[in-house]
């Protein structure tokens, strides 16, 4: 009986293990152009590069609702699958990726703004795509989600409004967006990609409170224990459209990170942040090979507490603007894979000011 017990513990560990282990990814692109801003823009020859590795190298790219559904239910991700989506609906989305994407049969999701697809409705010229355009992809399975009704921050409060007020303003606006989705394309999956990928603790509980899976723009993998209110993504665009940067991206793992109490907040003064604690899951890496950078900043030194826990005291204070630490470790059980977190931070001027965006 003994012997039975020890195998079936056993058993029931790998498995953990093993599904745990399984690893998904969303990438973000905005354009597919050689005449958009670079910032948000990726050639589409370099876009057909993008999934032609991924044909090539065996990824499976999947609809985003697979992955999502997969998460909600705790059903096991498929390893190395991908979603791809696309944010702000720009009609270079059409002209110049669908025909790629078609030619590979790969599914893909638009965020739209229906604010501003309304404003340009008669406007032969704009750069979105219309109602009707999205319709027909719709129809093709293409999914659309909700990115605002304005392309507004949510982390930024305006109108001098307390914050309590502007979350039940936003509240109307998104549902407002969401109605409007589903009116013009008979589609309503709650998914929601926060504009410019700002966000807070405040909001990650007002998408919640309001059934929304929300989307950042932080980089990541994902997996069942993802947090379905800031589910990050690898943006795929210049300067981050090279394969050799890619390639780690997209064999990546998701580091079980949490943070806990102000260490989950996202915003603060220039000078405020001195440091974060980040207590941690997995113990698939060594110690010595986790490695963690602050845009901006460089390398950090790491300050273990114990197996579970280490911190952070950053080199210098944090810039204003919009700035990331990416943590990575080697798996021990999967050679050449990394675990990577991604936490943002969303810094203001010494004044309380918020930077450009």
């Amino acid at each position: 009986m003994k012997k039975m017990l020890r195998t079936l513990f056993s058993v029931s560990l790998l498995l953990s293990v093993t599904l745990s282990s399984h690893a998904a990814v969303i990438l973000q692109y905005h354009h597919v152009s050689d005449s958009t801003p670079a910032s948000t823009s990726i050639s589409p020859k370099q876009f057909e590069v993008h999934l032609q590795y991924l044909k090539d190298n065996n990824f499976k790219v999947v609809p985003l609702s697979e992955l999502i559904e997969g998460i909600k239910k705790q059903q096991p991700l498929p390893d190395k699958s991908v979603a791809i989506t696309f944010d702000d609906a720009y009609r270079d989305v059409l002209t110049q990726a669908k025909p790629i994407l078609d030619k590979f049969a790969f599914p893909y999701t638009i965020y739209v703004n229906p604010g501003i697809i309304n404003r340009n409705v008669k406007n032969d010229a704009s750069h979105y795509l219309s109602w009707i355009q999205l319709k027909a992809l719709s129809d093709e399975g293409v999914i659309i989600a909700n990115h605002g009704y304005e392309h507004d921050s949510m982390a930024r409060i305006t109108g001098g409004l307390t914050q309590a007020q502007w979350l039940s303003k936003q509240t109307e606006l998104l549902l407002k967006a969401e109605a409007i989705i589903k009116e013009n394309t008979g589609q309503s999956w709650r998914y929601y990609a926060y504009p410019y990928g700002e966000y807070d603790v405040a909001v990650q509980a007002w998408a919640k409170a309001n059934d929304f899976v929300a989307f950042s723009q932080q980089s990541g993998a994902i997996d069942l224990s993802t947090d379905l209110t800031s589910v990050p993504r690898f943006p795929a665009s210049k300067p981050y459209d090279k394969i050799s940067g890619l390639r780690d991206k997209l064999n990546s793992l998701a580091f079980n990170i949490s943070l806990k109490g102000e260490q989950a907040e996202t915003t603060f003064k220039h000078n405020e942040a001195k440091s974060i604690t980040f207590d941690i899951e997995s113990g698939d890496f060594y110690k010595s090979a986790l490695n963690c950078y602050i845009s901006g900043l460089g390398k950090q030194k790491i300050t273990w507490h114990d197996d579970k826990s280490f911190s952070i005291n950053f080199s210098k204070d944090l810039p204003v603007g919009r700035v990331r630490a990416n943590c990575t470790a080697a798996s021990i059980s999967k050679p050449g894979r990394y675990y990577w977190y991604s936490k943002p931070w969303f810094i203001l001027k010494e004044d309380g000011s918020w930077y450009h965006l």
